[in-house]
């Protein structure tokens, strides 16, 4: 069975990233999400892709250096509520898988944190791109369900070679792995994005686990 995930909640051109209005329609929808976290300067976990607010509201301050209260009160006048990891566990009901994309390098700190707020939901995937956070994550609690993600130029040795790890529990993979058959032939569980066409779909999605957008 192949399982399918919506790429930062963007279930139609209707749905904006990573708002709480998107996630509810994908679940409505069956589907679980992919999600991207920062933490804010008051240690606030945030469902948010970018570093800056630059190229969503046109304001360039890093995240991590402005508090929650800040954050929501821009984000909320320009409709478009940057909602809290808090808010979206709440609402995933425990019912809907949660990839759930750690995007800055977290202190142990943060992580015993993070791993804390969302203890109750079994259902939570965490993904990086920094490797170190998800073998910080490890360390701090040996059963947590983490996956590694890939992009080009991440060579097919580089990604077999961590795969290896029987700790990790998936590989998240740019599409352009999906025609390597040395990375299909990996037992590992794999998850290909972002797939943003019809026709993409339907090409790959009886056979493979995607995160898909815009469909």
């Amino acid at each position: 069975m192949t399982h399918l995930i919506i790429h930062r909640g963007i279930v139609n051109k209707h749905y904006k990233e990573n708002l709480l209005r998107s996630f509810k329609h994908s679940f409505k929808k069956g589907y679980g999400i992919e999600t991207d976290i920062h933490a804010t300067k008051d240690c606030e976990f945030i469902c948010f892709h970018d570093f800056t607010l630059n190229r969503v509201f046109k304001k360039k301050i890093s995240v991590k250096d402005m508090k929650y209260s800040q954050i929501k009160k821009i984000s909320s006048q320009n409709k478009k509520p940057i909602p809290l990891l808090k808010d979206l566990l709440k609402i995933s009901k425990k019912k809907y898988p949660l990839f759930i994309e750690i995007k800055p390098l977290f202190t142990k700190k943060l992580l015993k944190k993070l791993l804390k707020e969302s203890s109750k939901f079994s259902k939570c995937v965490f993904i990086s791109f920094k490797h170190q956070n998800i073998y910080n994550l490890l360390k701090i609690k040996s059963n947590t369900k983490v996956g590694l993600s890939f992009s080009p130029p991440s060579s097919v040795k580089t990604i077999i070679k961590k795969s290896n790890n029987r700790k990790i529990n998936c590989l998240i993979l740019d599409k352009f792995f999906l025609k390597n058959k040395s990375i299909q032939d990996l037992k590992i569980k794999k998850y290909y994005y972002t797939i943003k066409t019809k026709s993409e779909f339907n090409k790959y999605s009886k056979n493979n686990n995607l995160i898909f957008e815009n469909l």
